[in-house]
């Protein structure tokens, strides 16, 4: 009886430490796919701090915020806005689902004191912080802009290295291309792809709103999913297609989240690693 109950331990004690080995990370890897269980949710935000990140903020640098631009309360991410820069994730991803829950405050400051409330998801961010402006990472944005939210800008150095490719319709507006499922595609390497439903009468003046805006009313959460697949990108607005992109350049990188000169709140985010042979899922 006493060798049986040794025999079931030790093979109990094999089977724990096998388990464990099987979904290690070993320290400095990125958890991205194909390092980590796929499917396997990962809090980005932990709820309590800004563990897994830095800050970063013009004519300061990383991690050096006096006037608390980035702080957690009560379960929340607050970015205060009254400086530019962002919070960037310590690790690089590819190949996932990003899954972001957000509200506007009530504050805005200068320069945007009377203007759209602002903010964005910089996506497959590389390089030097603060390369683009002084404030941020090049990289792929997804916007936060009332009115806009779900554009997607090119925040690079105007070459072909940071680029993406959309269907478009015919017409442009102010300046800029729209999606449309279907359309022409277009390829920018700067500037913007406005998501389909905005408001050809936008202006950037605080609290605007369009007749097709997926966004909630201010002071309502909000949830943005990101997926982002090989070369792809597909962006969704409280469960609505804004927009989809094809032929990203870059294809990974750190997750970046701005402050922008508005006031606003952040309770989940979190991001889910996809097989690299996977088709984007919702």
């Amino acid at each position: 009886m006493k060798r049986f109950l040794l025999i079931l331990i030790l093979s109990t004690v094999a089977l724990i430490n096998f388990t464990a080995k099987s979904i290690a990370i070993s320290p400095g890897n990125s958890p991205v796919a194909g390092k980590i269980p796929q499917n396997s949710k990962i809090h980005l935000f932990n709820g309590k701090n800004l563990e897994g990140w830095y800050t970063f903020l013009k004519g300061k640098g990383r991690n050096i915020d006096p006037n608390q631009v980035f702080t957690v309360s009560k379960g929340n991410i607050r970015i205060s806005g009254e400086e530019f820069g962002c919070i960037t994730s310590n690790e690089a991803y590819e190949n996932y689902k990003l899954e972001v829950e957000f509200k506007w405050g009530e504050l805005t400051f200068p320069p945007r004191v009377a203007n759209a409330r602002d903010s964005g998801v910089l996506i497959h961010s590389t390089g030097e912080d603060g390369a683009f402006s002084g404030m941020w990472m090049y990289s792929i944005e997804c916007q936060l802009i009332e009115g806009g939210t779900g554009d997607l800008l090119v925040v690079g150095d105007g070459t072909p290295k940071f680029s993406l490719t959309c269907p478009v319709e015919k017409e442009k507006q102010g300046g800029s291309y729209i999606f449309k499922s279907g359309g022409s595609p277009a390829t920018i390497n700067g500037d913007r792809i406005n998501w389909w439903g905005r408001d050809p009468e936008w202006k950037d003046i605080k609290g605007f709103r369009g007749a097709k805006d997926q966004e909630k009313a201010h002071g309502k959460w909000n949830k943005l999913m990101v997926i982002a697949h090989g070369k792809e990108i597909t962006i969704y607005l409280n469960g609505k297609l804004v927009n989809h992109a094809s032929d990203v350049h870059p294809e990974k990188g750190r997750i970046q989240v701005q402050s922008e000169g508005a006031e606003i709140l952040f309770r989940r985010i979190d991001l889910t690693p996809l097989a690299g042979n996977e088709g984007v899922r919702e």
